[in-house]
């Protein structure tokens, strides 16, 4: 592989996840963007170690599977595109290892805001001047109403992690 440039798409998707589970904390929403180029990158890092047309597969087949999930209501839209792609981030023999990394991270994330709804006081009236704390607020509601998951938020980090331990 070539170092420099696989350094550098490494970053580019490390930087991708990172925007992708902060877009969607901030309104629930992973921009098809994101995930367009997050596969990009994906699919150039597994060409470089030659191993594209598997990354393909896996790829697809983790992209149907989420599709299934998103029919039965269990995971937004935007999720299911950045699950694919981040498929593409690691070699096909890794994607098993990639889910499982993703379903501990949903299910750390689930815990946190289960218990974080029963602790956080009810949000103080009035809007925040800064963007950040307006979107601090906006989460703290959603937490205490059992709103959503940003689910982005999992499928990064289980996706850091085993992209990083590659």
């Amino acid at each position: 592989m070539s170092g420099g440039l696989a350094i550098a798409l490494d970053c580019l998707a490390a930087a991708l996840l990172i925007g992708a589970a902060a877009q969607d904390v901030a309104a629930r929403v992973v921009g098809n963007g994101l995930s367009l180029a997050l596969a990009g990158v994906g699919l150039a890092l597994q060409a470089l170690a030659g191993q594209a047309l598997g990354a393909l597969g896996a790829g697809a087949a983790v992209f149907a599977a989420a599709a299934l999930c998103w029919r039965g209501g269990w995971l937004g839209g935007g999720d299911v595109k950045l699950l694919g792609a981040a498929a593409l981030l690691v070699p096909p023999r890794l994607v098993p290892d990639l889910l499982l990394a993703v379903a501990l991270a949903g299910g750390g994330l689930a815990t946190v805001y289960l218990l974080l709804g029963r602790v956080l006081p009810k949000p103080a009236a009035g809007r925040p001047a800064k963007r950040l704390a307006r979107i601090l607020r906006v989460e703290q509601r959603r937490i205490r109403r059992h709103f959503s998951l940003p689910y982005a938020s999992a499928i990064a980090a289980g996706a850091l992690f085993t992209f990083l331990i590659r």
